[in-house]
């Protein structure tokens, strides 16, 4: 983790890189993000990393729920509702700002 605190801007990229990854009608946990990004283990930095400057047109940072499918309350562009519309528009059923996993979740 010290070369993450070191290194914000490669870490950020790697993320990045891998959200882009992520295929329409899918959605990626903030883990699964770390762990294909090669940060096992930085969940939450990932969303630090997410929700700091998000481009939700060009990355598709509204397809990222935590461990239990739920919406990320602080989504950069809209919060919850705008995070909801853009996942219902990709294909993902949200009930309750929660999406199912095993339905939804990027098999990689």
């Amino acid at each position: 983790m010290k070369g993450l605190l070191n290194d914000k801007s490669a870490f950020a990229e790697a993320v990045y890189d891998v959200v882009r990854q992520i295929p329409e009608g899918c959605v990626a946990t903030y883990g699964q993000v770390a762990r294909l990004a090669g940060y096992p283990g930085a969940a939450r930095a990932v969303g630090n990393a997410l929700h700091v400057n998000p481009d939700p047109d060009f990355t598709p940072c509204f397809r990222i729920v935590n461990a239990s499918g739920k919406l990320a309350s602080n989504f950069g562009f809209g919060g919850m509702a705008e995070q909801r519309r853009r996942l219902e528009e990709d294909g993902i059923e949200v009930i309750n700002y929660k999406v199912a996993l095993e339905e939804f979740q990027w098999k990689v």
